[in-house]
């Protein structure tokens, strides 16, 4: 993480103001690419547009402007490109549901066959389309050790069809099609896939997460992926207001609350094993992240489900142990063996 504390003591607060031009924050900067503009049709309190933004306009900066974007189908592709115009600042490709790491290896590939170096690559997409359609071309990118840098903007359903529940979709949750009927909770237990282990297990050169709620630390991911060469991930939590059923006006807080209470750990790993977390400031019950949110609200209606809760606190509780997420916890150089024994299918 960075060696500088971008909050005042108890707060929550971040500045530049004391910042020399090279620690300032990309957004920070007047100069800034802004890689999506004004014009899209994001939903109001949209994280995936907020998220990609950060991202991009860091990955420009790192690159010098030398960037290509190629993007799977969903909602950030579906609300910034409505034909016959776009919100890109940069060369950008809409590529299918499934094969954006395939169209991303593709460009990588035509640019080394030029001796373009200096040109560098993301492929990005929502959970949907990295977590399920496109996992097969997601490994084989890792597989080949393509110079990509791959982003995950994960809202945890698929949004843009209608909320149907992905690989993703935390246990519990209600969608479309996990409705929470009878002894059913929502979305089952023991379903769904931890894509940040699955990317580890492949021994890339770099692996992050990182939320919208911490987007200094987003941008500084984007910025060390960038350094390096080959296959990389980054796996970004992008709240849903409309998926979610929470206010628009909390996507900040809902993301810092899944955070702080365990359930989405944040940290980076380098060819396969975790050297560095995001430690919790403000630990919080999984009560107070699950509350904020409609696709939750039968965990809580009439005698409430405290069992089922009690199931999620524990999973964030393994989460906290399992990665020492708890602030004067030893920072752990965890193996990544270790890591896949530890955790629970279908949470992150």
């Amino acid at each position: 993480m960075s060696a500088t504390p971008y909050y005042q003591t108890g707060t929550f607060a971040v500045s530049n103001r004391l910042l020399g031009e090279q620690g300032s924050a990309v957004q920070g900067d007047p100069d800034r690419a802004n890689a999506i503009t004004k014009g899209h049709r994001a939903c109001q309190g949209c994280g995936e547009v907020l998220g990609a933004r950060y991202a991009l306009d860091a990955a420009l900066r790192a690159t010098g402007g030398r960037l290509i974007a190629a993007n799977a189908t969903g909602c950030l592709e579906v609300f910034s490109t409505p034909f016959p115009e776009s919100s890109w600042r940069l060369p950008w490709i809409h590529s299918l549901f499934a094969n954006a790491p395939a169209v991303s290896t593709g460009i990588a590939a035509a640019l080394r066959a030029q001796g373009r170096t200096d040109i560098r690559v993301v492929g990005q997409g929502g959970d949907g389309g990295t977590v399920d359609i496109g996992l097969a071309c997601l490994s084989g990118m890792f597989e080949r050790g393509d110079d990509v840098l791959y982003v995950c903007y994960d809202n945890e359903a698929y949004m843009n069809t209608g909320v149907q529940r992905s690989g993703a979709t935390p246990p519990a949750a209600r969608t479309a099609t996990t409705e929470p009927l009878g002894d059913r909770p929502g979305s089952s237990f023991g379903q769904g896939k931890n894509l940040p282990l699955i990317a580890m297990a492949h021994e890339i050169p770099y692996v992050a997460t990182a939320t919208v709620a911490e987007l200094r630390d987003l941008e500084e991911k984007v910025q060390r992926a960038m350094e390096l060469r080959g296959p990389r991930y980054l796996h970004v939590l992008v709240p849903c207001p409309l998926g979610w059923g929470s206010d628009p006006a909390e996507t900040i807080l809902v993301a810092r609350l899944a955070k702080e209470s365990g359930l989405f750990p944040v940290f980076e790993a380098v060819d396969g094993r975790v050297r560095s977390v995001s430690p919790i400031r403000r630990r919080v019950p999984v009560e107070d992240y699950l509350r904020r949110q409609r696709r939750y609200a039968h965990l809580f209606a009439g005698e409430g489900r405290p069992e089922i809760v009690a199931r999620l606190q524990a999973a964030a509780d393994l989460n906290i142990e399992r990665f020492g997420l708890l602030e004067g916890d030893e920072q752990r150089d965890t193996g990544l063996l270790e890591v896949l024994a530890a955790a629970p299918r279908g949470v992150l």
